[in-house]
């Protein structure tokens, strides 16, 4: 499943930052008070320099989807979406975060900033029922979703039978498991750590589908954590375990 791309536009100095770097903005639309720092300055030099149109505004929070887009806004040529076969290559051995149709696309922007710190390449989340990857998740990641990719698929159930067939290990966190996911061996297997929505986990169709369940371990009288967090502890322990991190 392909879609039209994501990341079209963009909000926040880190994210617009990085966007330029990567050479996919057409349109800056700036705020004429930010350019009295260097910063920004440069940001707008880069941007000229790859060829965006760029505007002076007195305030971007108008044009903008989140907030606080801290004075800068951009329109950017889309980032294309991965086929979920692809994403298996791009790393060795293979890794994949799998998102079980979360609904904050903070979440998804602060797990994107995660898989970039622990090396994990890609996230798969459907194209349906699930938080957009939009300007919202774009500068939560602060940059971090020009380095990961996303595959999106049109069924998570269905993704993991294809992981499978490929030989990747199905790995979900279930704060109800036995075995917890703080030295899992299968981690240095190729593997997709599968991340079920707020509040409501891994629904039901996937945990069938997965090869292992495991928790976090954590004190008692403890509900859960923040999906965010709980994935982002997988990926730092996947990374520990493989030597990826020290």
């Amino acid at each position: 499943m392909s879609g039209d791309g994501y990341g079209a536009d963009v909000e926040g100095f880190h994210a617009v930052s990085e966007a330029v770097a990567a050479g996919r903005v057409r349109r800056l639309t700036v705020e004429s008070a930010r350019l009295r720092h260097d910063d920004y300055q440069r940001l707008v030099a880069a941007a000229e320099a790859g060829g965006a149109v760029i505007t002076r505004v007195e305030d971007t929070r108008p044009l903008a989807a989140t907030g606080a887009p801290q004075g800068v806004v951009a329109t950017c040529r889309p980032l294309a979406y991965l086929d979920l076969e692809d994403a298996v290559g791009l790393a060795d051995p293979a890794v994949l975060l799998v998102l079980d149709h979360l609904q904050d696309p903070r979440n998804i922007g602060a797990l994107a900033r995660s898989a970039r710190a622990t090396g994990v390449p890609v996230m798969a989340t459907p194209g349906r029922r699930a938080a957009p990857i939009g300007a919202t998740a774009f500068k939560a990641a602060a940059g971090a979703l020009e380095h990961v990719a996303v595959a999106q698929v049109g069924s998570v159930a269905d993704a993991l039978v294809r992981l499978r067939s490929a030989g990747v290990w199905l790995v979900g966190l279930d704060g109800a498991a036995e075995r917890s996911i703080l030295g899992l061996d299968l981690l240095t297997e190729p593997v997709a750590i599968v991340l079920g929505a707020e509040g409501e986990g891994i629904s039901r169709l996937v945990a069938d589908r997965l090869d292992v369940a495991a928790r976090i371990p954590m004190q008692p009288g403890v509900e859960s954590l923040n999906a965010s967090v709980a994935g982002a502890i997988a990926m730092f322990e996947m990374a520990r375990i493989r030597g990826w991190i020290s």
